[in-house]
């Protein structure tokens, strides 16, 4: 079974059985591009938004900006983190 299958799996067995916290950054619309099949991700969608309660957040990364923060003061000492790049926070291999 592909991820979309089984997350489709999760909630169908869920559904009206108890309550499931999901978090993600990408809105509904799109969905679709990452589980890749459409008729899937509505089914999964129809499911997951079937009595529930939505929050948009919006705001800046709590990772950024503590990252930020560390920079600015100074603390950050080399090799307590993985090498990462400032901006994404995105861990760079090399």
């Amino acid at each position: 079974q592909t991820g979309a299958e089984l997350l489709f799996e999760v909630f169908s067995q869920r559904h009206e059985r108890g309550s499931t916290i999901v978090t993600s950054n990408l809105p509904f619309e799109d969905w679709t591009s990452v589980f890749g099949a459409e008729r899937l991700t509505g089914a999964l969608l129809d499911r997951l938004t079937h009595h529930v309660q939505i929050l948009e957040m919006n705001g800046e990364s709590y990772r950024l900006k503590q990252s930020r923060a560390r920079r600015r003061k100074g603390i950050e000492k080399a090799g307590d983190e993985p090498p990462h790049d400032p901006e994404t926070g995105e861990i760079n291999d090399s």
